[in-house]
């Protein structure tokens, strides 16, 4: 009778274990509720549905894909890097924790790949494209890396595990820095010097934006826009924003890479409106703002769910609320009279939702008209379906 006994105390036991164990006898992870905190120690914590396993700070590796080098100082590679450098600083990650690839040529899927792979072997957990002409090969290689995630900035792909993409509102601080090109013009002719035309969206909504900010305080100007089919050409820029100049435009604003317009423009004599970063160091004569990144807001952000286990392959699309762009401080000693007000006033009315850049029916260059009265155009339709020009915009 004691054997018999034994037995069962033994199964009633063994029951009892097995109750609090999954389905491959692993401990169930809770759902939901409680905030999880990054792993110690080195030991990795196993994910809800849907997320990645979590990292121990000392485990995780970043590999960075530039276009550029942070190095020039200025512009739209050093805008991304000083984001890095926001976020190793949160974190406390050491030096060698950063892997960063510069000069990157994204028009070049095999350097393209080269470089990403080198990041991987070199012990990446997590790897930021930061060009557009990345997207494509990064595509691939999530596929072939499943260890590894992959984020993409600009463009517009993903995948359901470990790619995602990473953009935000820029058309607002477009549309600020537009006021303050309209107010400061002359000859109602503005220049803006574009990495791509029609057929890309993120240049094209940005132009849209910009123009719209020009025309609310300046109906009579003309927005001239000289398109270099490069995301990254320092010749280019210069000899786009020279031809802008030629065409008598005296406000040169940009979507490009370096501050070469500024550079332009100021040895002209005329103004500008920088990009990516705060461009009157460059030509403090000149420049009268920039619409600005600060790319630190997402990558702090993104580096902290891959330490909380909590990433996902969801998209990512910040504006001025999530603090991911702004405009530089305003040169009141070049800006027009009465531009702080105004760039205040609208500011204040797209934060409190009651102001949309890309409001009710809007009007083209060719006569037709987008949108509808009452609605705003969505995200989507913003970053990807945006392909003509506003009615006061002038492609040279």
């Amino acid at each position: 009778m004691k054997k018999l006994l034994s037995i069962v105390l033994v199964l009633l036991l063994t029951l009892s274990l097995m109750t609090g164990c999954g389905s491959e006898g692993q401990a169930e992870v809770p759902k939901g509720g409680q905030e999880e905190k990054p792993s110690e120690g080195g030991q990795e914590e196993k994910p809800s549905d849907g997320e990645t396993p979590a990292i121990a700070k000392e485990n995780i590796k970043i590999g960075v894909i530039h276009i550029g080098n942070p190095a020039d100082g200025s512009g739209y590679t050093y805008a991304h890097d000083q984001g890095i450098v926001e976020m190793q600083k949160e974190f406390g990650l050491s030096d060698s924790q950063i892997i960063r690839k510069n000069n990157v040529n994204d028009s070049d899927p095999t350097e393209t790949e080269t470089a990403i792979l080198e990041c991987i072997e070199e012990g990446a957990n997590i790897v930021f494209g930061t060009s557009w002409g990345y997207m494509d090969t990064m595509e691939a290689l999530a596929k072939e890396h499943p260890e590894v995630i992959f984020s993409h900035g600009t463009g517009y792909k993903s995948n359901d595990t470990n790619f995602n993409n990473y953009f935000g509102r820029i058309y607002q601080a477009r549309y600020l820095t537009g006021i303050a090109a309209g107010l400061k013009t002359k000859s109602n002719l503005i220049g803006y010097v574009a990495a791509m035309g029609k057929d890309n969206s993120e240049v094209t909504g940005g132009v849209d934006a910009f123009a719209m900010g020009v025309y609310s305080v300046n109906p009579d100007a003309k927005v001239y826009v000289k398109v270099t089919n490069s995301w990254f050409s320092p010749e280019e820029e210069t000899n786009a924003a020279k031809a802008l100049l030629a065409e008598g435009c005296d406000v040169i604003a940009q979507h490009c890479d370096t501050p070469n317009p500024q550079l332009e423009a100021e040895k002209a004599g005329v103004f500008g409106i920088g990009y990516n970063s705060d461009m009157s160091k460059d030509a403090p004569k000149a420049t009268i703002t920039s619409a600005v990144w600060n790319w630190g807001a997402y990558y702090t952000w993104a580096v902290g769910q891959v330490l909380d286990g909590k990433w996902s392959s969801e998209n990512y699309y910040g504006g001025m609320k999530e603090g991911l762009i702004a405009i530089s401080p305003l040169n009141e000693s070049i800006a027009a009279e009465g531009t702080a007000e105004k760039i205040a006033e609208a500011e204040k009315s797209m934060l409190d939702g009651t102001f949309n850049v890309f409001d009710g029916v809007i009007e083209t260059n060719d006569g037709s008209t987008v949108g509808e009265e009452g609605k705003t155009l969505d995200d989507a339709t913003i970053t990807g379906g945006i392909n003509w020009y506003f009615k006061t915009v002038v492609e040279k």
